[in-house]
């Protein structure tokens, strides 16, 4: 495992472990035992702000599951830490007098900035699979695009959060609940990738992992962590 482990409990009662990179370093059985129960589980009921942008990509980038699509999907994963960041900080700076809130902003500070590093490694070994396997992407699409879905859901995140937390904790659970069903899939789609072993530049960074169907699996599984915390989040009181 990684270092910086932090054990906790999962907003579904599951322990794991944070860590640097992955969320939770599981090994090859355990990846194969989460991923059957993400494939079991429903989906959400998702909210119409995450039905909207789930039917954007669909309809920018298609509903076949690719690399490039995926890539797509990390680069706005990021958003909505970065949004709950900022407001963490402005925070800061008013209750700074009041140590044990102070403390208890920056605790929140320091769980947005793991959360938002975890998705981007996903990022950076996206985009280092697709240069190994030569994929064309146009500009507009994969560069322009993305960062205005990026820009607008940053907005959408920061504004919910400022009025009532829940909201956007609520629209991020969705979203990272459809990133791990996603990658679950993909999988599915993909028994060759238990047969390729998986070499990164960023492995030790992230996690030594035997295949790349492990990778995607744990991919997988630092979602659902992502989506139990933000369900947490979401009865809870600001800044708890």
């Amino acid at each position: 495992m990684t270092s910086h482990q932090e054990v906790h409990t999962a907003g579904s009662g599951a322990m794991s472990v944070r860590t640097q990179g992955a969320m939770g370093q599981l090994s090859h059985d355990e990846l194969m035992k989460a991923q059957q129960e993400t494939l079991r589980t429903p989906r959400r009921h998702y909210g119409l702000g995450a039905r909207v942008l789930f039917a954007l990509l669909d309809g920018v980038y298609g509903k076949r599951r690719t690399l490039s699509k995926f890539k797509v999907l990390e680069l706005v994963a990021r958003v909505p830490y970065q949004s709950w960041e900022q407001v963490a900080y402005i925070a800061i700076t008013h209750t700074y007098a009041r140590t044990d809130l102070a403390r208890r902003v920056f605790d929140r500070v320091t769980e947005s900035r793991s959360q938002q590093d975890n998705e981007q490694w996903h990022l950076l070994i996206l985009e280092e699979r697709i240069v190994r396997e030569g994929l064309k992407e146009g500009w507009v699409k994969f560069t322009v695009i993305p960062q205005a879905l990026a820009f607008v859901y940053y907005q959408l995140s920061w504004l919910l959060y400022v009025v009532r937390p829940a909201w956007s904790y609520r629209l991020n659970a969705d979203f990272e609940d459809h990133a791990e069903h996603e990658y679950a899939t993909l999988v599915t789609e993909h028994p060759e990738w238990d047969e390729e072993r998986f070499e990164s530049v960023f492995a030790d960074d992230y996690a030594r992992l035997a295949s790349v169907g492990d990778l995607f699996r744990q991919i997988s599984y630092d979602e659902r962590v992502h989506k139990d915390e933000s369900v947490t989040h979401m009865k809870e009181p600001r800044f708890r």
